[in-house]
């Protein structure tokens, strides 16, 4: 059932495929993105959109937090997350993304995230509250 979930999810996140994000579930609610920043999320002439850089950490949030209950034949969604930009985001730059569920209860999840450049400098950080629902709805 999770890997079916899991495959659903790849199979409909046109977004996530846009803009060229992979991932690694480490454990359940253990997740490792990977992003290099292209012209195409900038902002500025060498500095990422931090609306490109939102984008990436709600999938890292949100796949930790699928991850969590896709088990459990649910999928989720945002409700919420605060996100600090600590660095600038360059052109080029290998970006890691790292999410985990600190608290997960019978349907809402906290769930923590940073993205670290190639240089293992933390450039973001954020946490999140998800909700989670039955996947047939």
């Amino acid at each position: 059932m999770a890997q079916n979930l899991i495959e659903l999810y790849n199979s409909m996140n046109h977004f996530g495929r846009f803009m060229q994000m992979d991932y690694c579930i480490l454990n359940a609610g253990e997740v490792e993105y990977k992003l290099t920043v292209r012209e195409e999320l900038l902002a500025t002439q060498h500095t990422a959109h931090g609306g490109a850089l939102a984008a990436f950490m709600d999938a890292i949030l949100g796949v930790a937090s699928l991850s969590a209950v896709a088990d459990e034949g649910k999928l989720v969604a945002t409700i919420e997350f605060k996100i600090n930009y600590l660095k600038p985001a360059l052109i080029g730059d290998y970006l890691t993304g790292k999410g985990k569920v600190i608290q997960k209860g019978k349907r809402i999840l906290i769930t923590e995230g940073e993205i670290y450049n190639q240089k293992d400098e933390l450039i973001v950080k954020a946490i999140g509250t998800f909700t989670s629902y039955p996947a047939n709805k």
